[in-house]
């Protein structure tokens, strides 16, 4: 029982930080042209019958890149925050983009209230980090990781949820239109795999609470059963058979 609650405090911080990477590498995905993070996009396009589109087109959280038949993202368009997944808007024609994509706001709200989400996950998440630490000491702060991690499990949950909706639908309307889609794997990856370490994270410290009430109890239970016995003794001091008084 006395090893639970540091085992379950620290498997919950370790998930924790495996989120916050996770995290990271999705939001800085795009913005810098380096291994790994030039690998990471939320979706692949054969947009080569599109004016002034790339041949291949893959979106981030900031940008529109070329693919340049790699795979990564080259020759991207000028880094922005919260870049908008609309591409009538990103190309500036609508000459050959499918009709899901014209007339209408829905991908643009949905890709760019993302980042912010991400955001939100990112920082409440480095929070729960820092307070999850105190799990390891006492009940009281498991308690509170348990209620803090919630936060960015609920903001996870709402990004991933907007991003399948967003991109998923995406590759639908382009492969309809004969134009070849996939959706980035390592961005849905990670985002999905952070919502998870967070699920079980959140999880494992209401367990720590748990754990530690429960070592708190026992060892209160057997501290009482050995007062109680130390008590029942008799504290009348023995006498010896040659006592003068046993002998009279």
């Amino acid at each position: 029982m006395a090893g639970t609650r540091p085992g379950l405090a620290w498997t919950s911080i370790i998930l924790t930080a495996s989120a916050i990477v996770f995290l990271f590498l999705v939001i800085l995905g795009g913005s810098v042209n380096r291994d790994p993070l030039n690998q990471i996009y939320f979706l692949k396009a054969d947009t080569s019958n599109v004016p002034g589109a790339p041949k291949t087109a893959q979106w981030t959280l900031w940008n529109v890149c070329d693919s340049a038949g790699t795979g990564k993202n080259h020759h991207c368009s000028g880094t922005m925050p919260a870049h908008p997944f609309d591409p009538p808007r990103n190309f500036k024609t609508t000459q050959n983009i499918d009709s899901g994509f014209i007339g209408t706001t829905r991908f643009y709200y949905q890709s760019r209230f993302m980042f912010a989400y991400y955001l939100i996950s990112l920082i409440f998440a480095l929070i729960s980090l820092s307070v999850g630490l105190l799990a390891l000491c006492s009940r009281l702060g498991a308690a509170l990781s348990s209620i803090l991690v919630l936060v960015p499990l609920f903001f996870t949950t709402l990004t991933a949820a907007l991003m399948t909706s967003c991109f998923v639908v995406g590759r639908d309307n382009f492969n309809r239109n004969n134009q070849k889609a996939q959706i980035g794997v390592k961005a849905f990856g990670f985002t999905w795999g952070a919502f998870a370490c967070l699920l079980v994270s959140s999880i494992l410290f209401c367990l720590t609470c748990v754990a530690g009430r429960r070592e708190r109890t026992y060892t209160s239970a057997t501290t009482g059963r050995n007062g109680f016995w130390r008590e029942g003794r008799s504290t009348r001091p023995k006498r010896s058979f040659m006592d003068p008084e046993i002998a009279r």
